[in-house]
């Protein structure tokens, strides 16, 4: 069992890593390193309550700043890793060189920026993806002022809620023919397009950016149609990229992330890998999931094969976005679907689209139909899949076809 743990990377997967060791009873020594001044903390809030005003920033911290001390877990902050010494088994900081015997890498994912020759590096234009994006932006998100979000994915959708909620002009513009095209249903994004056109959002889709406009702050926007918008600031939420620049630098194995095996381990059997940032075998398949749960998940399996499991990690994916008053809930992966069928929701203004690939139910996305997602879930860890056109009459009984 290794003496000295170093995980790198402060977010949700490392917190959960170092937890995880301790609460498994490993006792030697354990450091984890994050390039934010902030303790590890919640993402998904940043986007929809933090930016509200509604939760402190307090209350986004995954653990209290006691629970590492209480826990002999050197916490090291603002500290970015600039290299991993993989002869000599260090990892490299500005000031320091840290042993280690097991490395783990949990460095998440980058969002994708707009390009400076299209005016993504003018002031005014903000990525969501840490704490210090959204403290720098929160001042620009006042009643009256106009917004342009550019990506019509979940990251997105939710700043669009929230800036609409909170009084502002929002545009939303995607380049694909419709929102979440790459990652739900026509009927999923059909249902979340008239929300936010309900609460005034003005949605473009099959629209694109030419460029954003500005002496040194962005004041405008041209799209791909020709039409001229007029901004006070721009939301860029066009995806993220996994954060492999250690690893590769390290010459590491990557596939769409950090190549991982069963057991999180890299190609360098003293180097494990969780969270946004890996890429794992599922199913014939090499695929990267980026959710809390997966990274939770992922980095407490690394953490007990550290201690010396051989338990292959098998996940049960699961996903959520709330929206102004509805929570979409996403259980499975939808990955080859090839029919959907939509059900009523149990509450009004509720409904579920159930995936199937020929006979096979693969996902289930849940709007505000809280019960119907915790029945699919449940079908989908448990490898059973009903009748489709039993699930489609809402006559009948979810609990009645299991």
């Amino acid at each position: 069992m290794a003496h000295r743990v170093v995980v790198v990377g402060g977010g949700q997967a490392g917190a959960a890593l170092v937890a995880r060791l301790r609460n498994d009873g490993f006792a030697g020594a354990v450091t984890l390193i994050g390039d934010e001044p902030a303790p590890p903390y919640q993402r998904p809030p940043l986007s929809k309550k933090y930016l509200l005003g509604e939760m402190a920033v307090e209350r986004l911290y995954l653990k209290p700043a006691s629970f590492y001390d209480d826990h002999d877990i050197e916490l090291v902050t603002a500290t970015p890793v600039t290299a991993i010494d993989r002869a000599a088994r260090e990892v490299v900081t500005g000031a320091r060189r840290i042993a280690y015997d097991s490395l783990a890498l949990t460095t998440g994912a980058r969002p994708r920026l707009l390009p400076a020759a299209i005016g993504g590096a003018l002031a005014g234009v903000y990525p969501v993806r840490t704490l210090g994006d959204v403290d720098t932006m929160a001042p620009e998100v006042a009643a009256g002022r106009r917004v342009l979000i550019v990506g019509g994915g979940y990251i997105g959708l939710e700043a669009a809620a929230v800036c609409a909620l909170k009084g502002l002009e929002v545009t939303l513009i995607e380049l694909a023919p419709r929102i979440l095209q790459r990652v739900a249903s026509a009927a999923t994004s059909d249902f979340l397009r008239d929300l936010h056109l309900g609460h005034g959002v003005e949605i473009r889709e099959s629209t694109g950016l030419e460029r954003l406009t500005g002496g040194g702050r962005v004041a405008g926007a041209v799209l791909s149609t020709g039409e001229r918008l007029e901004l006070d600031f721009a939301i860029v939420g066009i995806g993220i990229t996994p954060d492999t620049r250690l690893a590769e630098a390290a010459g590491l194995a990557l596939e769409n992330g950090i190549a991982v095996d069963r057991h999180c381990r890299t190609s360098d059997p003293a180097i494990y890998a969780a969270g946004d940032c890996a890429s794992f075998p599922y199913k014939g398949n090499r695929i990267r999931l980026e959710s809390v749960q997966n990274a939770i998940d992922q980095a407490e399996h690394a953490a007990r094969a550290i201690m010396g499991s051989q338990d292959d990690y098998l996940p049960y994916p699961w996903f959520w976005s709330d929206q102004y008053d509805a929570r979409l809930q996403i259980a499975g992966l939808n990955t080859g679907y090839d029919a959907t069928v939509i059900r009523p929701g149990h509450r009004p203004g509720g409904q579920s689209i159930w995936y199937f690939r020929g006979d096979t139910l693969l996902a289930v996305d849940a709007i505000s139909d809280p019960k119907a997602y915790m029945r699919g879930k449940r079908w989908i860890e448990a490898g059973f899949s009903p009748d489709s056109t039993a699930v489609a009459d809402p006559d009948i009984d979810l609990k009645t076809l299991s």
